[in-house]
């Protein structure tokens, strides 16, 4: 039983650090809007959408696996230019965006803890997360990217802490309800469009491929095809790292809807406006433990965001690329990844509005994502790329529902963006 755990905790690597980066400041303050406004009325979607992200993130890594280059070089030689270009740079515009409102949710939540101000905390998160990411070897990157993924588990005390009404909360899980109004459907949107991101998708793609270049496979030839195992291994550390992820929007969720929800708190905008708001209605310690865990987990989404806009932008105007590569041998690649931190930086010291900046990267995220899922399910079912390793008839049918509801989703975005409510 022991050698069993061992071996789990072993494979553990791209799928839980994915998963991880998916929680980042903008997701949690996400979440913790839908928790002050909405109450537990969406706790039904963390388990809805659980094996949607296992299956969309199982297909990118399946398919860079099988092929032995990311989803973007894959898009690139089998999709027309006019759609990889414009798919490519919302993703990167997205990126940049939601980087710029991570970088400035981490130096606020730091600012509750520590007296510093605040634009010399942007600063310093953001040439500290360049310079270790440019010079850190990969595996030591990794080691550091699987440890970080603890943060998030202060989420989980601070839920306990608050002390919600547990029975009433299962209810509210098991049982899926909407309701027909502006307000919600509008957070319903946002929560799948942090949820279901599109950089997630190159991030996953990416690594498998740095994966095996750690492996020593530094070749195309050498990293094409794969086997029974290894399919087993990605799966399993896919699916802990997606349900991860969810576990901790299920207990942001809660813990904000328990406190500030309850107390009718509903003017909650960002994840620090709930951390302070949180001191008086479960104290001190549930407030530093929010905000810690936004420092965490922006420590691990920066680079993740840096870092899917130079996987994109490498695979798919052709150049060299790779955490694995020192940066003289990939110059370009570093320049777009440290590009997107220091416009991170500026927008923050140029005070770009960050909620602005956060629903814009949600709009761009949530335009880019239904394309996306499509090639990605296409991609990973074509018998002609995957062989014997084309998705089944079960991963497709949740592949499409994927699509569906992301598309209504951003349909719905769209409808009360034009209705302006």
């Amino acid at each position: 039983m022991v050698s069993r755990i061992r071996k789990f905790f072993s494979i553990l690597g791209p799928g839980l650090i994915t998963g991880a980066a998916d929680d980042d400041p903008s997701g949690i303050s996400t979440y913790s809007v839908a928790g002050a406004t909405t109450g537990y009325s969406m706790l039904w979607l963390t388990l809805v959408s659980t094996p949607m992200m296992a299956v969309i993130q199982g297909m990118c890594a399946r398919i860079s696996m099988v092929s032995g280059e990311g989803i973007a070089a894959l898009m690139r030689k089998k999709l027309p230019p006019a759609l990889v270009y414009p798919l490519a740079g919302l993703v990167i515009v997205a990126n940049t965006f939601n980087l710029g409102a991570d970088i400035g949710g981490m130096a606020a939540a730091t600012r509750l803890v520590v007296p510093v101000p605040v634009d010399a905390l942007v600063f310093l998160f953001g040439i500290a997360i360049l310079v270790g990411q440019a010079w850190m070897p990969y595996a030591t990157l990794a080691r550091v990217f699987k440890w970080l993924t603890l943060s998030l588990f202060a989420y989980v005390v601070t839920a306990f802490i608050t002390h919600p009404p547990w029975l009433h909360v299962l209810e509210q899980f098991a049982v899926p309800q909407i309701h027909f109004s502006s307000l919600w459907l509008s957070t319903m949107v946002g929560v799948l469009g942090t949820t279901i991101t599109p950089y997630l998708f190159y991030w996953q793609s990416s690594l498998m491929v740095e994966e095996d270049k750690a492996a020593g496979k530094a070749t195309l030839a050498a990293r094409r095809g794969t086997d029974p195992g290894s399919v087993r291994n990605m799966h399993a550390d896919v699916n802990a790292g997606m349900i991860f992820s969810n576990i901790v929007a299920f207990f942001i969720i809660v813990t904000t809807a328990s406190t500030l929800g309850a107390a009718g708190r509903h003017d909650i905008a960002t994840a620090q406006q709930a951390a302070q708001a949180l001191r008086p209605l479960a104290g001190p310690f549930a407030e530093l433990l929010f905000a810690l865990g936004m420092v965490g987990t922006g420590i691990l989404a920066v680079p993740v965001l840096a870092t899917s806009s130079a996987y994109v932008a490498a695979q798919t105007f052709r150049f060299r690329e790779g955490l694995s590569e020192p940066v003289q041998r990939a110059p370009r690649f570093y320049t777009i990844m440290g590009a997107g931190i220091l416009v991170g930086i500026a927008m923050n010291l140029l005070r770009v509005d960050a909620i602005k900046a956060l629903f814009w990267s949600a709009v761009l995220n949530g335009v880019a994502a239904v394309p996306l899922i499509a090639v990605i399910v296409w991609l990973a079912s074509n018998r002609k790329i995957m062989g014997d390793w084309a998705s089944s008839g079960l991963a497709r049918a949740w592949g499409w529902a994927t699509f569906a509801l992301m598309g209504g989703a951003t349909a719905g975005m769209f409808y009360f963006m034009a209705r302006g409510s």
